[in-house]
């Protein structure tokens, strides 16, 4: 039995002797360890979807980081998605999306909890806190070492997932974008890391063009930090995850506490904070516009229409 009282049942090897636990229970996730519970895995699993996120699925994901924190065997926790892309961002209209917020037997019960239950503003703002922002802020500090294998599309609320990771591995075919300013009349999504992450001026080029990133930019940017092909992503990534698992528990979580406490002295925190609440400005503006049916701007305001999935063009130098 494991500290999380959930029994590990499929039991498999991973090529190189090293037995693969894996922990029921899930339905949008998948979770197991490898190397004798050193290395904890964490899949998303809605590959149809590109991996979106829906509260579900961000329920079972933290509860999923909660189980490789409680459990002292584990040193490396790597994040990374089943399918064609990590996550293209928050579900915006999937079936399961709309039976998690309709009312009724199927709604998912953190509808009815945390402002879910109040309504207008103060709903969306407690709702997305606690959801969106505080969970994310959470798993940045989560007490072990994260590393987000990324591949594919990257986008919005993707970015969120893979930036509040310590490292982050990338597939040579990966795209980082935020599209929510050209398709949604959003300034950012609910974590705003895109100034630390891609530098202030890039950070408002990607977010006033909806235009993308590859990996090895990324790389170039201190973002990424290391770029493999897609057929060697997961084994590589393992390879890292397994050099940085050598480092005893206590220097490991004090190199990162130290990064991230700097970090935070520089005014990282605050500045979360701070844009979280310009973020719910935001949504109250287009709540306001469109006399409280829509929380986002739509093509009738100006914007692509994300419906039909705009092309997502590079963010090129010489053109405009």
């Amino acid at each position: 039995m494991s500290v999380t009282g959930v029994s590990p049942v499929d039991r498999r090897s991973d090529g190189e002797g090293s037995e693969r636990h894996s922990v029921p229970g899930f339905a949008y996730i998948r979770y197991e360890t490898i190397d004798d519970g050193r290395i904890a895995v964490i899949t998303l699993d809605r590959p149809k979807q590109h991996n979106a996120q829906t509260r579900g699925l961000l329920v079972e994901l933290g509860a999923a980081f909660e189980l490789a924190e409680a459990d002292d065997a584990v040193r490396v926790v790597i994040l990374r998605g089943a399918g064609p892309s990590f996550s293209a961002g928050h579900d915006l209209g999937s079936a399961d999306d709309v039976r998690e917020r309709s009312p009724g037997p199927d709604q998912h019960p953190t509808y009815q909890c945390n402002g879910g239950t109040f309504g207008g503003v103060e709903s969306r703002n407690r709702q997305e806190w606690h959801f969106f922002f505080e969970n994310t802020k959470r798993w940045r500090n989560l007490r072990k070492i994260t590393i987000a294998q990324v591949h594919g599309t990257v986008l919005s609320a993707g970015l969120m997932l893979a930036w509040c990771c310590d490292l982050i591995v990338a597939g040579e075919d990966t795209v980082f974008a935020d599209v929510v300013g050209t398709r949604l009349g959003m300034c950012g999504v609910e974590y705003f890391g895109h100034p630390w992450e891609f530098g202030p001026r890039k950070a408002k080029e990607l977010l006033l063009t909806g235009d993308s990133i590859g990996a090895i930019e990324a790389h170039s940017l201190g973002m990424v930090s290391k770029v493999f092909s897609s057929a060697e992503l997961s084994d590589h990534t393992i390879e890292f995850a397994r050099r940085i698992a050598k480092v005893p528990t206590m220097p490991a979580l004090l190199i990162k506490e130290s990064v991230n406490q700097t970090v935070d002295a520089m005014g990282f925190s605050s500045a979360l904070d701070a844009c979280f609440k310009i973020h719910q400005l935001n949504h109250a503006h287009w709540a306001e516009i469109t006399g409280g049916k829509l929380s986002y701007g739509t093509v009738e305001n100006g914007l692509d229409d994300w419906r039909a999935a705009p092309e997502i063009l590079p963010a090129a130098m010489r053109r405009p």
